[in-house]
């Protein structure tokens, strides 16, 4: 069965955000990374694979496909057999207890994906956004998360008001901050991380008393940082085992 010109055009205009939040839609693409949304609280609108085997949805919900037509709808350079459609969840309120991490205008996302993929291995359930950080239903974000985004629920709120209202103590990630080594680290806490380029808002540093940084270790000492996802997975490791 051949694609529609208006289902193409739906599936085309949901690489931009301001669509997807009109037609409430993602994309999800591969074998493993449809599946897990398949098994997950996400509702399927609609499946397009090259292979009606491949998964167990019903009919008025599949559209096969030649390989040649996926290659049309794909984001992807090398398309995996299969490009599903999901519904956007409602928004839910953040339970605020425990630990969480929180992003400030994190932009890329590969980043994004991967820091979705460590919260879900370090167990930590819930994952607040600025709302200039990038949209977790990027196709990009959704595809490094790797089937991440179906177990960790993503909030995008105002992190002032979000900080201030929490009772949690926050800690944020900078160079010049205590070594994370020699720090007695709590239980449950707020772990804030900043922009790629400029670190977290002058704004925010404003309301957090506690810092922590990462030393470097290297002989030169000439790195300038490290990368977001990469300190992020430090830092959990550290939250964790303390």
């Amino acid at each position: 069965m051949n694609i529609s010109k208006n289902q193409l055009k739906l599936i085309t205009s949901l690489s931009q955000k301001k669509y997807r939040q009109k037609h409430k839609l993602f994309i999800a693409e591969g074998i493993k990374v449809v599946q897990e949304f398949l098994n997950s609280k996400f509702k399927l609108e609609m499946l397009f694979c090259v292979d009606s085997v491949l998964f167990d949805v019903s009919e008025e919900k599949m559209t096969v496909i030649s390989e040649v037509e996926l290659k049309k709808i794909s984001t992807l350079k090398n398309p995996n057999k299969v490009l599903a459609l999901f519904k956007i969840p409602e928004g839910q309120e953040f339970v605020n207890k425990g630990f969480c991490v929180a992003l400030d205008g994190v932009n890329d996302p590969g980043n994004l994906g991967t820091i979705i993929r460590l919260c879900d291995w370090f167990g930590v359930e819930e994952l607040i956004c600025s709302k200039d950080t990038v949209d977790c239903y990027n196709s990009k974000v959704v595809q490094a998360s790797m089937g991440s985004l179906t177990r960790i629920a993503v909030r995008y709120l105002d992190l002032e008001n979000f900080i201030n209202n929490s009772k949690l103590p926050a800690f944020i990630a900078e160079m010049d901050g205590e070594n994370v080594y020699k720090t007695t680290l709590p239980k449950e806490a707020i772990l804030l991380m900043g922009n790629e380029a400029n670190g977290v808002s002058a704004k925010l540093k404003n309301l957090i008393e506690n810092s922590i940084s990462i030393p470097r270790f290297g002989k030169n000492q000439a790195t300038e940082s490290l990368n977001v996802a990469t300190a992020t997975a430090v830092l959990l490791s550290e939250f964790r085992r303390n």
